[in-house]
């Protein structure tokens, strides 16, 4: 019997199946859920956790963001091996590591500025970006060829287990406490709410005294680091172009798998080619940032960001997958040399005391831009097509690239 078919949407017969309301609330929930505990750390953490960065050691920080979230991670993997593992057990494992992780770049990005001459600090950022890269790409493949075998509680006990070998890889890093107020240059190192709230902590008489205190001065430091920002144009400009830049990398996801099925039609296959195409060119762009004279990075900064620019409006029309992964190769050569150049600039400038406060507001606007992205290009991607939604990310990367060029003028 042949079926009628209509291209008129019916939402009233759509709604008044029961079970597709259910179904709807369910993908609703789920998804809903999935971006509070991925997102909604990184867009408040930060806040409080430069003042956090800024105040007590970097090293003993970042030991303690390790072993607190390779403690749930272990713990989760424990549940999935006694097969009690369920949806809200992941949840919270996403949400404390998010928290961590929240903090715990800036923390690191803080800590390299502390314990590396200002005259290697791209050599430095350039190895931990090559570092970062080979143990993304390595990861995936330990993952892929180990998961069959190992299931979901034994990649979580590895998981679990990196954590702890960061947290004593980075214990090792020096010996003694360091305080990063110690070399302040600024006025205003303690103040008479920072005096009172240190006295009635150690004497414990008035906590009413202390937690006010405590508070008052956290928000002291908030406020000034947002005015050192303010008052920075060179650090303002640097921030915005590596947070347009970092927000356009991970939101460009959203269109990279329907790229690979859509237009290339190669499949999980073909996006795994992408992705290390990828990882292979960020890990040569930081090799090669590391050994760029001085008087050659900013223009290429600008350079970077122009080719991310181009390369994604061209993008869609690159319909097979040795094209294609050729520009991922730029894509992430681009991102390389920015972010080395980006990072080692803003180590050489921003002082010690502020480089936590300037690191996480660099999170916060990535957060932000990257949520915004990542939604308006799935919904551009489904009802304008991928062309529409590559133009939209190289019009982000424009931006960039205005901002790259205004630090480079206010850089001479």
């Amino acid at each position: 019997m042949a079926t009628a078919t209509t291209n008129t949407v019916d939402w009233k017969l759509i709604w008044a199946q029961r079970g597709f309301r259910y179904f709807f609330l369910a993908m609703f929930v789920s998804l809903f859920g999935q971006v509070i505990v991925m997102t909604l750390p990184g867009l408040f953490i930060p806040f409080f956790g430069g003042v956090l960065i800024d105040r007590i050691d970097r090293r003993y920080l970042g030991v303690l963001l390790d072993l607190v979230r390779g403690c749930f991670v272990l713990a989760t993997a424990y549940i999935a091996w006694h097969g009690q593992l369920q949806l809200w057990h992941l949840y919270a494992m996403t949400l404390i590591t998010g928290t961590g992780s929240a903090m715990y770049w800036a923390t690191v990005n803080a800590l390299v500025q502390e314990v590396i001459p200002s005259s290697q600090f791209t050599g430095a950022n350039a190895a931990v970006l090559v570092g970062v890269q080979s143990g993304m790409l390595i990861a995936g493949a330990f993952v892929g060829f180990l998961y069959n075998t190992a299931g979901i509680a034994g990649i979580l006990a590895i998981d679990g287990a990196t954590y702890f070998v960061s947290a004593y890889c980075l214990y090792q890093v020096r010996r003694g406490y360091v305080s990063p107020r110690e070399s302040q240059k600024y006025p205003r190192e303690y103040s008479e709410a920072t005096e009172a709230t240190a006295e009635a902590l150690e004497t414990g008489v008035n906590p009413e005294v202390a937690e006010a205190g405590l508070s008052l001065a956290i928000y002291a430091d908030m406020k000034e680091g947002f005015a050192y920002l303010k008052q920075q144009p060179l650090v303002l400009a640097l921030g915005i172009t590596h947070a347009i830049v970092m927000a356009g990398v991970v939101s460009a996801n959203v269109v990279l798998v329907a790229l690979a099925n859509d237009i290339l039609h190669a499949g999980p296959r073909g996006l795994g080619f992408l992705e290390a195409g990828w990882a292979i060119g960020a890990i040569v762009g930081g090799l090669i940032a590391s050994q760029l004279p001085q008087s050659l990075r900013m223009p290429l900064y600008v350079v970077a960001c122009a080719g991310l620019a181009v390369g994604h409006m061209a993008t869609p029309f690159v319909a097979f997958l040795v094209g294609a992964v050729m520009m991922q190769i730029l894509f992430g050569f681009c991102r390389a040399l920015g972010g080395v150049v980006a990072q080692s600039s803003l180590m050489t400038i921003v002082p010690r005391h502020f480089m936590g406060r300037t690191q996480s507001a660099m999170a916060i606007l990535t957060t932000v831009v990257q949520l915004f992205m990542s939604i308006v290009l799935g919904w551009v991607a489904q009802g304008a097509g991928l062309v529409v939604a590559y133009a939209l990310l190289a019009v982000l990367y424009t931006g960039a690239t205005v901002s790259a060029i205004r630090a480079r003028q206010l850089l001479r």
